[in-house]
């Protein structure tokens, strides 16, 4: 299974950026029986974007195969993108390696609606 994340930095002792299209990186970890497989992480080219950034990030992560997002906040755009290609919203805060344990664990929460917005304050 791999995972995307929102984050602060490219390192686990990094934090869950609570921004989703502004993040400065995603860190992409592969998850193989329970254990971290592999981590890598990706510069967020979107986030310097004027307009749309939700749905470019969206398609960024979603262009590494990606299964399930952990994020704190989540525009309607982005939500809509994850929704329509079966890539499951989780909500985590924290850093980066105690919240893919919390995964592992099964103890995140499921994201079912978007958090913010659009831009703008229009729905």
């Amino acid at each position: 299974m791999k995972i995307a994340i929102s984050s602060t930095g490219k390192t686990e002792e990094d934090y869950v950026d609570a921004r989703f299209g502004r993040c400065s990186y995603f860190s992409i970890v592969e998850i193989e029986e329970e254990k971290i497989k592999s981590i890598k992480y990706i510069e967020n080219t979107s986030s310097q974007q004027a307009s749309g950034v939700g749905i470019s990030a969206a398609q960024l992560v979603a262009d590494q195969e990606v299964e399930s997002i952990i994020t704190v906040n989540l525009g309607p755009r982005a939500f809509d993108v994850f929704t329509q290609l079966n890539i499951k919203i989780y909500k985590g805060q924290g850093k980066i390696k105690e919240v893919i344990q919390q995964f592992i664990n099964g103890k995140l929460q499921e994201m079912t609606a978007s958090t913010k917005p659009m831009h703008g304050g229009r729905y």
